[in-house]
């Protein structure tokens, strides 16, 4: 087995380890083959080292110092033990790790093939480790017995020689699901419930400011308090087990306290306003208490708005109060220009003059200047802005460029008030950065932080914690635009640049003077342990209720919050009071969770840890892994149901858990608990089961142990003639107990306690929403997980009346846009219902619904193509949906086409064009076969989106083509495109044309031959050369009927095909036979 090492070998029994789990995915590999080389170590004089541990001479590989570790005489173990050792472990700085491969071997002196290798391609051992100050050597407690090492004719013992080899090779990138942030970092990351990264980003970055912390563990919460009541309490729950946490924490308790449901939960709220909004809810709650005011102390500065008459004497101020600051980014290239833009002077005059009391109109100056900054500035970027042009929120990509120290004092305090203290020295150096990966509609966020303000910065990603240099933290988040060399010979090598989608939108600085009391140190005094007390009362509430697995929810029992230092007994005598017992009839078990990943009373706490602080008893339990201490009330009752003294417990006794099922009712409870002796059978409690489940003495029952649930139920028929000894039954176990089934099961759903379990296990319920109203429930069912496409689609259609289930198409849903995917569905394209639900890494209980004409496995045979058909003399536009089988040619589609539309003639010809996302992308090959004096260009209309560093061109409408002739101008191409689309001269004249390559307009005058520009007659991909229309899209749009069928979404002018494998759009335009097919337009 592999493991580290422990010094702690004393004692009589070997050494407990973890094995290690494999991991069969690893999310990246190293670029470059990694370092590796091989150690060979002759120890000479072997059966006379008399030294536990025996170290092998230091090795340098990938610029590591390692060693090899062996226990001569084994490690508490009748084996020679073995280990890969970090050299230099004790001298490195904190936080150091590094990650390495390893084999290691006794080479057989006599015959090399029977040598004894552990390692990569040896065992299916994964020797891969994660090297940190915890756990600084790894490998193989029992590597080989000492009996076959010490036998000279073995081999590997010879003339007093062994022989050691040992191949390391040291890798750069890490297994993604095996990492350990805790370990990697020293710092625990917040889980997503499925649009919360926005939320952990700004709770990873109020947790690193101390001081803040210091002062919501020092919050008054009180005995009543829940933490999903409770923000206060909620907030240092979670801050605690950021603190204490192995493992990434979660957040429900802290969304339930702001009142937020599952579905909040997956919506993005206004990161500002979540800011404000729980500044404003721990403010109010910290009135009357030692730390009121500690908001307004760290986040609160002070402006003033000033108009000041330019002729005469008169000034009028207002002072205001801000936790944050909100920043121009468009038009700014960093923060200092932003801060300028901020006070930048208006000037009031003309028709837009001041009114100035017993002065009447007057010229004046207005604008804003600071009064004082607070200690810790919070800036938020203004990223997302509303476009009047557009009619939409649009998110600023522009680059924008913000230091690592922030002087606001700067050009003499250019932005100071006369009010202003200058003996306050505004320094600030940066402390965090969130940043925001996507669009306006959606995105990814997580913080880079360095919560010392020391170079080392750590990225916080939902779950992850990783470090990170000063480069990825900010020059990485500016935003702005990449370049990208074209290396095609054949193509124009002009570096192409790509949007930045990841950028900063807030920053959040420390002022110098102030960081030794912001970044101070968060001591034991200040934290108050809580405690989670549950008791059978909580179990008859929950099991079968709110749980059905394990025995109680800790979230739902009573929390009590403890000073560290209290003793236990002062915890007991307040646990007694607020209970109602006496405190010498209250045992306290702690619990345990268990390698099934179950949790359950494990012991009841000895005299002697009841002797201990609260603090030091949480310390022994956290080999849990657990920031909280969880423990269980034993309260014993007498007959007359008053509470007595519990009764001794031997190594004999066992404390065992009780359900009872009834499979009529279908119903699981809580039944209560008993102790049993080790050596005695069930059959001997039997009479007691049914006196507690209120059965008749005699009757007969079955008993199953719950053995685990994740990742599926394992529960078992428990022999009632075998001892629990034999059973492996022990203190904390869970028996489920039921009226022994009857013979005919057909007529119960559930007849006994597994199949009920697994049931329950698989039980799902699913809201189904119609396509047509995405927004709105219509109806939920409850269904199973291990359901087929076809179970689904059979329980739709019953409940909806539909004969035909296979007319049911589904959709499923995705959490971050709380929208139907685009795409639904396949027949039978998933096994499960749970994998209809899963979008990436979370769950969903929503599914879309509509009703088909046909079959849906008949229509996945089909290509559903919607094609918009645009009449030669008409101004009316008509889509029409054709469905053919998808092994059909264009001709086929032109053949359906002429069956349904009007033409302008018998003999009128049709032409199809390909247009994805308004641009055209296929025509047909005679559409190529021009004359060399003519050019078919495409004809597209853009907007120009301009940011200080970069340009986005945006493009809508309806694209066409356009036949150019040699020596054509543009002001000849214009008389026509404008008599063609009859658009007015007023609006016409504002229209802006130009040559579009590369997605870059170089903006053509009337005098500029058009011919000259699209010499390229091959170019009909997404790079392609275009004749761009410059104008706003507010053109009056054309009628649009719509024939066989709807067209929801999207513009009228786009018409998206999304019923196969592609997404196809087709324009149909009709011309005469006899006219240039350019010549429409």
């Amino acid at each position: 087995m592999l493991v580290p090492h422990s010094d702690l070998v004393e004692g009589p029994q070997p050494m407990e380890v973890a094995q290690v789990e494999q991991t069969s995915t690893v999310e990246n590999q190293p670029v470059e083959d990694p370092p590796s080389m091989k150690f060979t170590w002759t120890i000479e004089n072997f059966t006379r080292l008399n030294t536990k541990k025996h170290y092998s001479d230091i090795f340098i590989v990938g610029g590591y110092k390692w060693r090899v570790l062996i226990f001569p005489k084994g490690n508490n173990v009748d084996h020679l033990s073995m280990y890969l050792d970090v050299a230099d472990s004790t001298t490195l700085t904190y936080g150091w790790s590094r990650y390495a491969q390893f084999s290691l071997a006794i080479v057989n002196q006599i015959h090399n093939k029977y040598s004894i290798r552990k390692g990569p391609g040896y065992l299916e051992l994964d020797t891969q480790h994660q090297f940190n100050a915890r756990e600084s050597d790894w490998g193989f407690t029992s590597f080989m017995p000492l009996s076959e090492l010490y036998d000279p004719s073995r081999g590997y013992l010879v003339n007093d020689t062994v022989v050691i080899e040992a191949e390391v090779v040291v890798c750069k990138i890490l297994d993604y699901w095996s990492y350990d942030s805790k370990k990697e970092t020293g710092y625990v990351g917040l889980k997503n419930q499925g649009a919360t990264c926005y939320m952990n980003s700004l709770l990873q970055t109020l947790y690193h400011i101390p001081y803040f912390r210091k002062a919501v563990y020092h919050m008054p919460t009180t005995e009543n308090d829940m933490p999903t009541g409770s923000i206060p309490l909620a907030l240092q729950s979670l801050f605690y087990k950021l603190q204490y946490n192995d493992t990434s924490v979660a957040t429900k308790e802290l969304t339930k306290s702001f009142g937020w449901d599952t579905y909040d939960s997956f919506l993005q709220h206004d990161v500002q306003e979540l800011n404000r909004v729980l500044c404003e809810k721990l403010e109010d709650k910290m009135k009357g208490t030692v730390v009121e005011g500690t908001i307004q102390q760290l986040f609160e500065g002070h402006h003033m708005n000033y108009i000041e008459c330019i002729n005469v004497e008169y000034k009028s101020t207002r002072k205001e109060s801000f936790y944050d600051l909100q920043l121009d980014v468009k038009g700014c290239r960093d923060v200092y220009a932003s801060f300028d833009k901020y006070v930048e002077v208006e000037r009031l005059e003309g028709d837009n003059k001041y009114h100035a009391e017993e002065h009447g109109l007057q010229d004046a100056k207005k604008g804003v200047l600071f009064i004082d900054f607070p200690p810790v500035l919070q800036l938020q970027l203004k990223r997302f802005e509303y476009d009047f042009m557009r009619d939409t929120m649009v998110k600023i990509n522009d680059r924008y460029e913000f230091p690592l120290q922030l002087d606001l004092d700067r050009e003499n305090g250019k932005y100071l008030s006369p009010a202003a203290d200058r003996s306050v020295r505004n320094l600030y150096t940066l402390h965090s950065v969130l940043v925001h990966s996507g669009g306006v509609h959606g995105g990814h966020y997580y913080a880079y932080i360095r919560p010392t303000l020391s170079d080392q910065w750590f990225k916080f990603e939902d779950e992850r914690v990783t470090k990170e240099d000063v480069k990825r933290a900010l020059d990485e988040q500016y935003g702005g635009e990449e370049e990208l060399l074209q290396t095609n010979p054949g193509f124009n090598n002009t570096p192409f640049k790509f949007t930045k989608y990841s950028n900063a939108y807030m920053l959040v600085y420390i002022r110098e003077s102030d960081k030794d009391k912001i970044i101070c140190n968060v001591d034991e005094k200040d934290i108050a342990e809580h405690l989670r007390v549950a008791r059978d009362e909580d179990l008859k509430e929950q099991i079968g209720k709110d749980i059905y697995f394990d025995l109680v929810d800790h979230d739902k029992v009573r929390n009590f919050r403890i000073q560290k230092q209290t003793q236990f007994s002062l915890f007991k005598e307040e646990v007694a009071k607020e209970f109602g017992i006496p405190v010498q009839f209250l045992r306290f078990w702690i619990w345990a969770k268990r390698q099934n990943h179950t949790y359950r009373p494990n012991r009841p706490l000895t005299p002697q840890e009841e002797a201990q602080s609260v603090g030091q008893l949480r310390e022994l339990s956290n080999k849990t892994h657990n920031a909280e201490l969880k423990l269980f009330l034993e309260v014993e009752l007498g007959l007359d149901l008053r509470p007595i003294a519990p009764p001794e417990k031997t190594k004999e006794d066992i404390l065992l858990f009780f359900k009872l099922y009834d499979p009529e009712k279908q119903e699981l409870r809580y039944a209560g608990r008993l102790f049993v002796k080790n050596s005695g059978k069930p059959i001997d409690i039997l009479a007691k089961l049914n006196q507690m489940a209120g059965f008749a003495s005699e009757e007969e029952i079955e008993l199953y142990e719950e053995i685990k649930f994740e990742p599926c139920v394992m529960c078992e028929l428990l022999d009632k003639r075998v001892s629990f000894r034999i059973s492996q039954i022990e203190d904390g176990d869970i028996i489920c107990f039921q009226k022994s089934p009857p013979e005919n099961k057909e007529n119960c759903r559930n007849p006994d306690v597994p199949s009920y379990l697994e049931y329950v296990h698989n039980r799902q319920i699913v809201h189904f929403r119609s396509l047509q109203k995405a927004k709105e429930d219509d109806f939920y069912l409850e269904l199973s997980k291990l359901h087929t496409y076809d179970d689904v689609v059979e329980r739709v259609a019953r409940q909806i009346g539909l004969d035909d289930p296979s007319k049911i198409r589904l959709t499923s849903h995705n959490c971050y846009s709380q929208q139907p995917k685009p795409q639904p569905i396949k027949y039978r394209g998933v096994d499960h219902l749970s994998d209809m639900l899963v979008h990436y890494n979370q769950a969903s209980d929503i599914l879309y619904y509509e009703v088909l004409d046909i079959p849906l496995p008949e229509l996945q045979g089909l290509k559903n193509l919607k094609v918009v058909f645009h009449h030669s003399t008409k101004d009316e536009v008509v889509i029409h949906n054709i469905r053919l089988p998808k092994q059909s040619t264009v001709g086929d589609v032109i053949n359906e086409l002429k069956t349904k539309v009007e033409l302008s003639q018998p003999n009128a010809e049709l032409r199809l064009v390909e247009v994805f996302y308004h641009k055209i992308y296929k025509i047909p090959e005679e559409e190529k076969n021009l004359g060399p004096q003519d050019r078919l260009i495409h004809v597209y209309h853009f907007t120009k989106e301009s940011g200080q560093n970069q340009m986005q061109v945006q493009n809508f409408g309806e694209p066409f083509f356009l036949v150019i002739h040699e020596g054509e101008t543009l002001a000849e191409v214009k008389m026509r495109i404008q008599k063609k689309l009859q658009i007015p001269d007023e609006e016409f004249a504002r229209w802006k044309f130009a040559f579009m390559s590369l997605g870059r307009p170089e903006y053509l005058q009337d005098s500029d031959v058009v011919f000259i520009r699209f010499q390229r007659r091959d170019v009909y991909g997404a790079w392609e050369q275009y004749l761009g229309l410059e104008h706003s899209d507010n053109t009056p749009k054309r009628s649009y009927a719509v024939n066989q069928g709807e067209v929801g979404g999207g513009l009228p002018n786009v018409v998206c095909y999304y019923g196969g494998d592609t997404l196809l759009e087709l324009l149909a335009f009709l011309v005469s036979p006899n006219a240039d097919t350019a010549t429409l337009f």
